[in-house]
């Protein structure tokens, strides 16, 4: 018989970053700014999308739906720990410790999935230009996008029901900012490895598999520019699809780095603060990186804000 499924916490804490009380403010106001510019600009590139008819096509279509899902999935964890702050608590219920992990997870892999798609139609746009409205067809993005959104609520729903069958001996102290799944498994009383099977097997199909099809996307990608002759239509032809490729390097960058460091210096403190930069600087960093050098955003931006287009 396991010993530790006789006792079960009904809550955990939130360690978060620094236990001093001078920087509390510091870290409120910062994580507060981020959040805000990180919701304002998503909501942004979503209305820029939504209001200018020439932005219906299949790249913004899938642009608007990461913004989207960005908003979600930062939403996920700084509300909570700024809440936290202010009352100076750290106090997470088991509901909410197990209801964070299913949104993260959820959101966290359906960046990956959109990510993928994106690639995928920078792909069919540049290698099969002349087919491209009839690949890229609304019923294909529609159900491109549907099927992401099942295959990672399904998991997401298996990975927190997995962790419904472990049990927490006493009141545990969490050193993130966030219930994350792997901090989680390391604190639990219960036997994991069947949790650590599910979650690694997961990590493989659903992180590693669309990564693949980003790198074949984009080895045929280059193979095509490369048949381009001339340097300007090369320039041209890739930087229609350069701020997908910053995206991408950014958060599979990030997500790498924290778990490359973690394992390196096995610091969950410094797990933590590593962390803040897939879950709160990626999703703020987006709206930028998609609008600075795209001409059709930028348009559409100036019209919301009433400034006239040059």
């Amino acid at each position: 018989m396991d010993p530790g499924n006789d006792t079960v916490t009904s809550q955990f804490l939130l360690m978060g970053f620094s236990e001093d009380p001078e920087l509390q403010p510091l870290i409120f106001g910062l994580f507060l700014s981020m959040y805000l510019i990180t919701v304002f600009g998503n909501l942004l590139i979503i209305l820029a999308v939504s209001s200018d008819s020439c932005l219906h096509t299949p790249m913004y279509f899938f642009l608007a739906n990461l913004s989207f899902v960005d908003i979600c999935f930062t939403s996920t964890t700084i509300p909570k720990m700024l809440v936290n702050i202010r009352t100076q608590s750290k106090v997470i219920t088991y509901a909410g410790c197990i209801t964070q992990i299913y949104f993260l997870i959820l959101f966290g892999v359906l960046d990956i999935f959109l990510l993928s798609v994106m690639a995928y139609d920078r792909f069919v746009a540049i290698c099969h230009p002349l087919h491209y409205t009839i690949i890229m067809n609304p019923q294909l993005c529609g159900l491109l996008v549907l099927v992401s959104w099942i295959m990672c609520v399904l998991n997401s729903l298996l990975q927190s029901l997995m962790m419904l069958r472990l049990s927490f001996c006493t009141q545990v102290e969490i050193p993130h900012f966030f219930c994350e799944l792997n901090e989680m498994l390391q604190l639990a009383c219960s036997d994991t490895f069947l949790n650590n099977v599910v979650m690694y097997l997961a990590a493989v199909l659903l992180g590693g598999g669309p990564f693949a099809g980003i790198l074949y996307s984009y080895s045929k990608i280059v193979s095509s520019i490369r048949g381009i002759a001339s340097a300007k239509g090369k320039f041209k032809t890739f930087s229609t699809c350069a701020s997908h490729l910053s995206v991408v390097c950014l958060f599979y960058c990030t997500i790498l780095g924290v778990y490359l460091s973690s394992a390196a210096t096995q610091s969950s403190h410094s797990s933590a603060t590593a962390s803040v930069m897939y879950t709160v600087v990626t999703p703020m960093l987006n709206p930028f990186i998609y609008s600075l050098r795209n001409k059709d955003i930028k348009r559409a931006l100036k019209r919301i804000v009433g400034v006239p287009a040059m």
